[in-house]
């Protein structure tokens, strides 16, 4: 099998899911996390049980982001998020499951609305007691002038990324959309993925067993390329836009 037998199965699917991971944003410049050069790697995880319970931590987990935030402010979508976009026009993509966190998706044209963000945003902070957000620009900006883990000013509680921790709840109504949308697919479509991150990888697995046809591409192998229908080990942001009929476009 090869990308026209690809081709052709998207012709011919009318509900399309998409599932992103890391491996889309990395070719936009946005390191991943688990990669031994990667945000792991260099710089200690702070839990979620960490930064509610002590000062010293969230002052860490502050230092990390106002570290990271320039890159990932920057960062602009490439081909890979631009032929999700151009499903989404042909009437095709029902819904974009996501692990990424830098909004991507969105800023190539897809509604938020379709976007099921399974691990939160990097491009706001929220309150833990409120739930009030505020844009990152302002919290970093807060950061640098000397607010080394700033709080929530309508109501004082614990400021922090709108990203999900370690430790921290997975967003309830965000999974359960997530769920249907798999369950209810005709196609899924999992790119960019190590597919080893639960229970965000259990999704391509529910829209297989539900009757949708399951492609997988990716650089490396995942633990469920042996139960997809078809498996493409290559550069996504080349792959995937002679897969959907797209033109490779750049920011």
């Amino acid at each position: 099998m090869s990308l026209e037998t690809a081709r052709g199965w998207i012709d011919a699917a009318r509900r399309i899911v998409g599932f992103t991971g890391a491996g889309v944003s990395t070719e936009s410049g946005i390191p991943d996390f688990r990669s031994p050069n990667g945000v792991w790697a260099r710089n200690r995880t702070i839990y979620f049980d960490e930064f509610v319970s002590n000062e010293a931590d969230r002052i860490e987990y502050w230092r990390q982001k106002l570290l990271a935030w320039p890159d990932m402010r920057k960062a602009q979508p490439n081909a890979g998020h631009y032929a999700f976009a151009d499903l989404y026009r042909r009437g095709k993509l029902r819904a974009l499951i996501t692990q990424n966190i830098e909004r991507l998706h969105q800023k190539s044209g897809l509604p938020s609305e379709i976007v099921l963000e399974l691990h939160g945003t990097t491009t706001e902070a929220a309150c833990l007691s409120c739930g009030d957000r505020i844009t990152s620009d302002e919290a970093c900006a807060r950061v640098a002038a000397g607010e080394k883990a700033p709080r929530c000013r309508p109501c004082g509680g614990l400021l922090k990324p709108a990203t999900i921790s370690f430790g921290q709840s997975m967003p309830l109504e965000t999974m359960q959309q997530a769920q249907e949308a798999a369950e209810n697919c005709d196609l899924f479509l999992a790119v960019g993925s190590s597919l080893v991150v639960q229970p965000a990888a259990s999704f391509p697995a529910v829209a297989k067993r539900a009757g949708a046809r399951l492609i997988i591409v990716n650089r490396e192998e995942t633990p469920l390329d042996g139960a997809a229908d078809l498996v493409i080990h290559d550069e996504i942001g080349k792959v995937l836009p002679a897969m959907v009929g797209a033109n490779a476009r750049t920011a």
